[in-house]
């Protein structure tokens, strides 16, 4: 259900790392829980991310959440598939729900998040 290959934020986003650039998205938790995203607003290629700030929001049909960055770092890519279909999110949260690509600026930040396994167990909490 939460893939071993990604590390996951406490706020629930995901991040898949391919050497200094990481791939950022929420958990299927997280869009289960938020039920049927309908809107989905992100910065652009180019802006700056910081460890625990806000970079966005998802909003579906019952609220409107806050994204935080795992990272820090410059945003490389962001998902404008999501600008027309932010459905996405629900129907494929580890795939094409993908939301932004950003270079690392600290590696070692990624020490900070948690395995599939500990991810699963905060949730459970």
């Amino acid at each position: 259900m939460y893939p071993s290959d990604l590390k996951y934020h406490k706020q629930h986003e995901w991040v898949r790392v391919d050497g200094d650039v990481v791939t950022i998205g929420i958990s299927d938790f997280a869009q289960d829980q938020l039920g049927e995203v309908v809107y989905v607003d992100l910065p652009a290629a180019g802006d700056a991310v910081t460890l625990d700030e806000t970079f966005g929001e998802i909003e579906s049909v019952k609220s409107v959440s806050e994204l935080y960055s795992p990272v820090t770092g410059e945003i490389t890519e962001v998902n404008s598939a999501l600008g027309d279909a932010p459905e996405t999110v629900n129907a494929d949260a580890y795939g094409e729900g993908w939301m932004l690509k950003v270079r690392l600026s600290d590696a070692a930040e990624l020490e900070s998040l948690m395995s599939s396994s500990e991810y699963e167990s905060f949730i459970n909490e």
